[in-house]
């Protein structure tokens, strides 16, 4: 099959450091060129994929200090893409509702994932006026806010099985990654961590727009007894920051679209912690690969039963569950509902909104 992969062009396939959307994408292009598919991967210059690359833009937008308006180039995207859309059986966008219009005004067939919150009130005319394009929620929490979006499926994301695996070491912190920003709560993770006089460590970015944020709301709770902000951190640095960890903290306040820290963590054989919030219940398995809890007094008092998790079991789940190669075959299955190419199963987990796909290859 013949497929286009249009990515962000804020970070680059795959990103140097933080970037969880381009980070799927890298991983779900990689797999569909293993497995045979003639990928082309529209994205910035700096990208590194075995699939052909159309470069939009020499590099990330988020290392170029150039640019000043990053919507002009990918609107410039989103145009050339359009203009070479009959070289491809199916055109998969990474762009929110970005594609919407215009793609809907031709013929080769498309889909978009969904990668964000989708709760926010003009979200809702827009899916509304788009009823017909489309889309793959990350989440089934995610989709809740849209019932009558059309919805082809739910898939969660996937990652190497390879690309992260338990590291021999002695697990002496709690550990907490990704993003500083309000929605993501490191300050809980600090009262949890400092209510039981655990170390805590920290290895996060800051965005610029959370940058204030950060200067009037945390800085000063890093100097704690116990925390430590190691800073951001790559893939590489990833598998043993986690293995060191006696469970990754997720105490997030917003609905969750998915958390890719969470399978990240998982890989390593790490539970996690995390507040029952968006997809939180769907991919934690309480009780067995980590903790939903709603408080922080639930998170606490989890912190006393994680002896009763078996890190090989989280290993094994995150194998069943959680891999890239997964995800991909999950992918081709919507691929090929809407191509009308081959057999189509979308009834497998952890594919959902199966119902619907249904009625649409039914033409209902």
């Amino acid at each position: 099959m013949r497929i286009a992969q249009i990515a962000p062009l804020t970070e680059a396939i795959p990103p140097k450091l933080y970037g969880g959307t381009e980070r799927v994408v890298s991983w779900l292009t990689e797999e569909l060129v293993a497995l045979g598919h003639d990928v082309t991967l529209f994205a910035s210059g700096d990208s590194v994929t075995s699939a052909r690359l159309e470069p939009m833009w020499p590099r990330a937008l988020r290392l170029d200090a150039s640019v000043r308006d990053p919507v002009a180039l990918h609107m410039l995207m989103l145009e050339l893409v359009h203009q070479r859309a009959k070289e491809f059986d199916l055109l998969h966008f990474h762009l929110d509702y970005f594609p919407f219009s215009l793609f809907s005004r031709q013929t080769t067939p498309f889909v978009t994932t969904l990668h964000g919150r989708l709760d926010l009130p003009e979200h809702q005319p827009v899916f509304t006026a788009f009823a017909s394009v489309p889309v793959v929620s990350i989440s089934d929490a995610q989709r809740r806010p849209l019932p009558w979006a059309r919805w082809m499926a739910t898939i969660h994301h996937g990652l190497p099985e390879n690309l992260l695996t338990p590291c021999p070491a002695d697990r002496g912190y709690l550990a907490f990654l990704g993003r500083i920003a309000p929605e993501k709560a490191v300050d809980r993770a600090i009262s949890i961590a400092s209510a039981r006089r655990m170390p805590l460590k920290i290895a996060a970015k800051i965005d610029a727009v959370d940058r204030a944020y950060f200067e009037s709301e945390i800085k000063q709770l890093l100097s704690l007894p116990g925390v430590e902000h190691i800073g951001e951190i790559g893939d590489q640095e990833k598998a043993a920051f986690l293995s060191g960890a006696t469970a990754l903290l997720v105490p997030v306040d917003w609905p969750e679209p998915f958390g890719l820290v969470m399978i990240e963590a998982m890989a390593c054989g790490t539970p996690v912690i995390a507040y029952a919030n968006g997809s939180i219940p769907e991919v934690v398995e309480d009780g067995v690969t980590g903790f939903v809890v709603r408080n922080e007094e639930e998170a606490i008092a989890a912190l006393d039963r994680l002896p009763t998790l078996d890190p090989k079991r989280i290993r094994r789940r995150f194998e069943e569950r959680f891999t890239a190669r997964r995800m991909a075959l999950d992918y081709l299955e919507v691929y090929h509902a809407l191509t009308g190419n081959g057999a189509v199963r979308l009834n497998q987990q952890p594919v959902t909104g199966t119902e619907r796909a249904t009625q649409i290859l039914r033409g209902a």
